[in-house]
């Protein structure tokens, strides 16, 4: 059934920002792309807007169902939310649900990675890229504005990221306590990598990916994972100086981190440039 369903459908990916072949600096973006290669699922990427994107986010989707038959055109389906757009995709039958066959206690596993991800570590990464970097990130991240127009809108956006970390309760720490929680976060998806690793080599697929909770498949934490990675790898500082945000050499100080991640790359983004090597995607 679902892979009739597939073969109906069309669905455009709006990341943010122009271009295809290369990484953006979301983590959900990736999340979601990884996500629809996981399933097997073809799609396009286009730009978008947030003026645009249902709830205001990056990244959207925009789904049709294709019917050579008829004549009148469909409106397609916009979806926002990552985790919602996955849920969606599996509630219609057209990917499978990745967590299907984990126990209880894998389930829990799951969510509480994607959590910690998700729901702590992403406010440490925007501290970091709008709080520490602020004046390096602006030009990229409003790169189609006139540069008048980018310190206008810059300025707007950093006060009410300042304030959303602040109400939030990042913004409460120092740069150094911020660091320190960061390091943690990695250390310990690092130590679970370096373990499913273990375990690969030892079953005899020493060459083949390891994924996060050590099984022979990916589960919806794989996605979170690698779009993580990803986008810490991806997005370097820009400015007199160039060097990278913290994070990119904190991840790129754990190799299995790294190595998982090349991994998943090249079996399922072999038509992106390796993100490390790719300093202009931001």
């Amino acid at each position: 059934m679902a892979s009739h369903i597939k073969s109906e459908l069309e669905i455009t990916l709006y990341r943010g920002f122009e271009g295809t072949g290369a990484y953006v600096w979301s983590p959900f973006v990736t999340k979601l792309e990884a996500r629809l290669r996981f399933a097997g699922l073809s799609y396009h990427a286009e730009a978008g807007s947030l003026f645009k994107a249902p709830r205001g986010k990056i990244p959207y989707v925009a789904i049709s169902k294709t019917d050579s038959s008829c004549q009148i055109p469909v409106t397609p389906t916009m979806l926002a939310d990552s985790t919602l757009i996955i849920a969606k995709l599996v509630e219609d039958g057209v990917s499978e649900d990745l967590n299907a066959k984990l126990s209880s206690t894998e389930k829990a596993h799951d969510l509480a990675l994607r959590a910690l991800l998700e729901e702590k570590l992403y406010w440490y990464q925007g501290y970091e890229r709008w709080h520490e970097n602020y004046y390096t990130m602006r030009p990229h991240v409003l790169s189609a504005l006139p540069y008048p127009v980018q310190l206008v809108v810059g300025l707007l956006a950093y006060r009410k990221v300042t304030s959303t970390l602040h109400g939030q309760g990042t913004g409460r720490f120092s740069g150094e306590e911020i660091s320190l929680f960061k390091k943690q976060i990695w250390e310990n998806v690092n130590a679970l990598l370096a373990e499913s690793r273990k375990k690969k080599t030892e079953t005899g697929g020493g060459d083949d990916i390891f994924w996060v909770l050590g099984g022979d498949g990916p589960t919806e934490a794989d996605a979170v994972v690698f779009g993580f990675v990803a986008s810490a790898l991806v997005c370097a500082a820009y400015g007199f100086l160039n060097t990278a945000p913290e994070s990119q050499k904190v991840v790129k100080s754990f190799p299995a981190v790294v190595d998982y991640t090349r991994r998943i790359h090249d079996c399922y983004f072999p038509d992106y440039a390796w993100p490390v090597e790719n300093k202009d995607a931001c």
